[in-house]
């Protein structure tokens, strides 16, 4: 959904290979972001690239990557702990700071969101945190060990079946998640913090979202996932929880810049390269989709070419009629316009055509609504208006569209 997906890699706290992805945004990028992954998850758990989408179609750019030993990253999973995973996180905002510029959000799952929180107060550059279902302690984790935790410290390491995985945790681990001080390490970052976590979480208790929040110092805010799983499996809830941490840092991260700001001039669209037909629109500082409908090949991701044709038809017309109630100070109530567009044969519409002129033609229905009481003689006047706005007489007039191809360009 974004406008481009990077692959990188970078050098983790071992010297091992970590794998990344970039996503950036279609357009100048706002803000970057660092985005850590669950334990024995990797950065391409579903939800997690739905998140990182859905912010860098917000023009913030997200780094996701693997920890060490895990998806498709070097290193050995059995040498690593909490305090491990911390310095691959480290070594991650380490890169986007020497490479693009340091992370302005930090946003983590599950363990990945104590690894956040125990690294956030040592990110001067950080703005924002953002945790998803995260425990308020490490050693959260090792309830997920059942009796293997007793092998482990009786014999040093034991072999743990993690979501249908096969993981050899060692007794280091369990001793470095107890040693962990998340209580003081979450009052001591002074950062604005969004706490997400569903109430009925059985990988993590909403006790744990509680603790979090009690702990960090203002401003900080919570929002419940609802009915959502640790994993955010329904699609609907990553995505309920892109777009709620996308407005939430709207308070934290710059807004986009004006469209004087950068050489883009008017309106730019280009593919996205997810789905057959999804484009990215950047309008001034307004980041759009284009798209089809699912029926024809699309992901429905956005309006199609026609329904912004409508929108413009749309909104010119409600604005038009808003211009000319107040220039004639008329107590005009909330404007409503509908827009619909089909294709027709001519000998099948009312309207008058040019005489000698056949085949199809486009239609656009347009219907006013006003609320409140709308006089008699007041209802012509406004279908007089609504003729006159501008894009009316674009879409009616004589219209040329001058193309030329440009070599050599970057998108």
């Amino acid at each position: 959904m974004t406008s481009s997906v990077q692959r990188l890699e970078f050098s983790g706290h071992s010297g091992a290979k970590l794998a990344a992805r970039l996503d950036l945004p279609n357009g100048p990028v706002r803000a970057y972001a660092v985005l850590a992954h669950c334990f024995t998850c990797s950065k391409d758990l579903r939800p997690l690239r739905r998140i990182a989408a859905d912010l860098a179609r917000e023009g913030i750019a997200v780094l996701r990557f693997d920890f060490t030993g895990l998806g498709s990253s070097g290193g050995e999973f059995a040498s690593t702990d909490f305090s491990s995973n911390v310095a691959d996180l480290r070594a991650a905002v380490d890169y986007l700071r020497e490479h693009h510029e340091a992370p302005a959000v930090l946003l983590g799952h599950s363990l990945g969101g104590a690894a956040v929180l125990a690294l956030a107060k040592d990110v001067p550059e950080a703005r924002a945190v953002v945790t998803i279902g995260a425990p308020a302690d490490a050693s959260h984790v090792l309830a997920s060990f059942g009796a293997s935790l007793e092998e482990i410290e009786r014999q040093g390491e034991a072999n743990v079946t993690l979501e249908g995985r096969r993981f050899t945790i060692t007794k280091d681990f369990v001793a470095d998640v107890r040693d962990q001080a998340m209580a003081e390490a979450i009052g001591a970052m002074r950062k604005p913090l969004l706490v997400l976590h569903a109430p009925h979480d059985e990988v993590v208790g909403i006790e744990n979202a509680e603790r979090i929040f009690t702990a960090a110092k203002h401003p900080k805010s919570y929002v419940s996932l609802d009915d959502a799983d640790h994993l955010l499996s329904d699609p609907e809830d990553a995505a309920y929880a892109a777009s709620v941490i996308s407005g939430w840092l709207s308070r934290y991260v710059p807004g986009d810049m004006p469209q004087g700001e950068e050489p883009v001039e008017h309106v730019r669209v280009r593919e996205t390269g997810g789905g057959r037909f999804q484009n990215a629109v950047q309008a001034g500082r307004h980041r759009l989709f284009a798209d089809e409908p699912e029926k024809v090949g699309g992901m429905d991701s956005g309006p199609s070419p026609y329904d912004y044709l409508s929108i413009a038809l749309g909104a010119c017309t409600s604005m038009t009629l808003r211009l000319y109630a107040e220039h004639k100070k008329l107590a005009l109530g909330r404007i409503n316009v509908e827009v619909s567009h089909s294709k027709m044969h001519i000998e099948d519409c009312e309207e008058d055509v040019e005489d000698g002129k056949g085949g199809r033609i486009d239609r656009f229905e347009r219907i006013i609504s006003v609320e409140g009481e709308v006089p008699a003689e007041l209802k012509d006047k406004l279908v007089e208006i609504a003729g006159k706005c501008p894009v009316h007489r674009t879409l009616e007039g004589d219209v040329r569209v001058v193309t030329s191809v440009r070599e050599g360009v970057r998108t």
